[in-house]
This record gives C-alpha cells, sequence and structure tokens, in this order.
C-alpha cells in the first residue's frame, strides 16, 4: 500500500481521521470535489446532510476506482459544508458511517472542514474533493 495514516505524538489523537498521511507511491491522483449528484446528475436527499456525505464519499469512491485505487490510497480529504456549526458532527458522521459501511472500508486519511455559505446549487450542501497517492 503507498499511504500509512499516522497520528503522530505531539499532536491530539482524532478519533474520525489520522493526522499525517504518508505516500510513497508512483501515480497521484486528484479527485474533483463530489457532491451528492447520482449518476444522471439529480440531487441525493435534498435537505439531508447525513444522506448527501454518503452519496458524495460514494461518488468519491466511484471517482478513485476509477483510477484503479480506493480509500486506502487517500492523502486527504476537504469537506466544505455550508452553514456548518459544530451541533451538525453527528449527521457528517452518520454520513461518513453509511458510506463507510457500503465502501467495506472506513476512511481515516487527513481531512479538513470548512464551512461555507454556499455550493454551486442551492440543494447542495456537502462538497468532498480527495487527494490520492498510487503505487
Amino acid at each position: 500500500m503507498a499511504v500509512t495514516l499516522v497520528n503522530p505524538d505531539g499532536l491530539p489523537t482524532v478519533d474520525v481521521y489520522r493526522q499525517v498521511a504518508i505516500a510513497s507511491g508512483s501515480r497521484m491522483v486528484l479527485v474533483a470535489g463530489q457532491v451528492a449528484h447520482d449518476a444522471d446528475g439529480n440531487t441525493v436527499g435534498p435537505g439531508d446532510l447525513t444522506a448527501q456525505v454518503e452519496r458524495a464519499y460514494l461518488n468519491v469512491g466511484i471517482a478513485l476506482a476509477a483510477a484503479g485505487g480506493s480509500f486506502a490510497d487517500v492523502t486527504r480529504l476537504t469537506f466544505y459544508v455550508v452553514g456548518w456549526s459544530v451541533d451538525r458532527m453527528p449527521e457528517l458522521l452518520a454520513g461518513i458511517d453509511r458510506a463507510a459501511e457500503a465502501l467495506g472500508e472506513r476512511p481515516y486519511p487527513p481531512a479538513t472542514l470548512i464551512g461555507v455559505q454556499s455550493l454551486a446549487t442551492p440543494d447542495l450542501l456537502v462538497e468532498i474533493e480527495a487527494s490520492a497517492v498510487l503505487d
């Protein structure tokens, strides 16, 4: 595997992601921000952050698979969440849990969460972009 995820001594241990990704592969994959659209471009889960996180994660997984990778190769995730507040964390984590169950793997790469005013269309609540390194 080209990616090792760690929580180094001296940094807080975070349950839902690792602080550092060490990549040793030779091919970098950059996945554009994925939203809660199905293959036909329809929004999945209007008004439901959990459903939209799940679908955006699954879309990231589809993009990674097209490049020959999976979440095991991800070195970084960035979340853009409309109207973010800490009380929405359970919804976000529930969406990640549902996607992890569907994917059969739990993604723990370093992650950044950014609260935003809006995304490309008003029905979208989350966008997730990913970077990965493959052997």
